[in-house]
């Protein structure tokens, strides 16, 4: 079964997670932006989610971490929780 590991960051408007890309793309530290904008139990760790299976995110959260390119930050991707900027680290 395919695995992967993915970190994220949480927010409530889509303006925000446009905000918080442009920042990424300059160079701004992942976790650092988690840490400190996030609303998800995740960003005490850098928006670190761990490893997991298909199925136990939302499909929309899913769709990008186990299609999209690794290693590259994706969205906003809207969920029923939020925005989401997402970054799948790796994947098996």
């Amino acid at each position: 079964m395919a695995k992967a590991c993915a970190r994220h960051i949480l927010v409530k408007t889509k303006e925000e997670a446009d905000k918080l890309k442009a920042r990424l793309s300059t160079g701004a530290d992942f976790a650092a932006l988690a840490k400190k904008h996030s609303l998800c139990q995740s960003a005490k760790k850098g928006g670190d989610l761990g490893e997991f299976g298909p199925g136990k995110m939302v499909k929309a959260f899913d769709n990008v971490v186990f299609k999209k390119p690794v290693l590259k930050v994706h969205g906003p991707i809207k969920t029923k929780f939020g925005y989401h900027l997402i970054e799948t680290i790796y994947r098996t």
